[in-house]
């Protein structure tokens, strides 16, 4: 099953930019615990976003105006490790949910996040605390990092290796906290750089797919799934 998942996962990313994450937990996470899944995460997540991140030319600008919003996430998924534990359980499960329907009702709304020159300089501190806490609770860390990105009137190339930087850090500091809470050892190392490999096939599909689909459409259907698959996990 998780073979299948990730090669799926890698497929959106390729399609979209974004999503190997979140579609690989959502889908994890209905047979199997999140803690579990979130392990499994680590290593295809890093790679990828590793990747995403390129040029690296740029990266050093890029780092001296995210580089708060890092921290925060650093600090947040560290409060949330040291206070919530790795994700595990019922409440786990209803908080993923939660934050699948969080993020894709936001997209499918078109809702729209304007940051003020002004603000980012403490906001993106705060966005980052708030998604470290999202993501050791549930393995997610696309809320509220992803809407605020987009509101901060990147260029496309900058605003895809920003979320590159926020996800590799996120990666970073989820598998920090599973490791503190003893859900991520080296045999778990072992098993996620296995799904490797589908994961980046899914990815060369996907952006085999990008030329030959409408992405707008393919996100669309790709939320409203996330979407419903968020109320399964709540209401069951």
């Amino acid at each position: 099953m998780a073979m299948g998942v990730f090669l799926l996962a890698g497929l959106v990313k390729g399609v979209v930019g974004l999503g190997l994450p979140t579609v690989a937990m959502g889908l994890l996470a209905l047979r199997m615990p999140p803690a579990e899944a979130a392990a499994l995460l680590v290593v295809p997540s890093l790679v990828t976003n590793l990747w995403q991140m390129q040029p690296m030319t740029s990266l050093p600008a890029l780092f001296r105006r995210m580089g708060p919003m890092q921290l925060g996430i650093c600090a947040g998924t560290a409060v949330g490790a040291l206070l919530i534990g790795a994700p595990a359980g019922a409440w786990a499960t209803v908080a993923l949910g939660i934050a699948l329907i969080v993020y894709s009702g936001w997209v499918l709304l078109g809702a729209q996040w304007r940051v003020a020159a002004g603000q980012e300089a403490w906001l993106g501190p705060v966005v980052g605390s708030a998604t470290g806490l999202v993501t050791s609770a549930t393995g997610v860390f696309v809320v509220p990092a992803v809407p605020y990105l987009q509101s901060l009137q990147m260029q496309r190339d900058e605003l895809i290796q920003a979320m590159g930087l926020c996800f590799t850090v996120s990666t970073l500091a989820l598998a920090a906290g599973l490791a503190w809470n003893g859900s991520f050892n080296t045999g778990d190392v072992g098993r996620s750089a296995l799904l490797l490999v589908p994961a980046l096939l899914g990815m060369q599909m996907g952006t085999w797919l990008r030329s030959r689909l409408s992405p707008l459409w393919f996100k669309r259907c790709l939320m409203m799934g996330l979407l419903l698959l968020g109320v399964s996990m709540v209401v069951r």
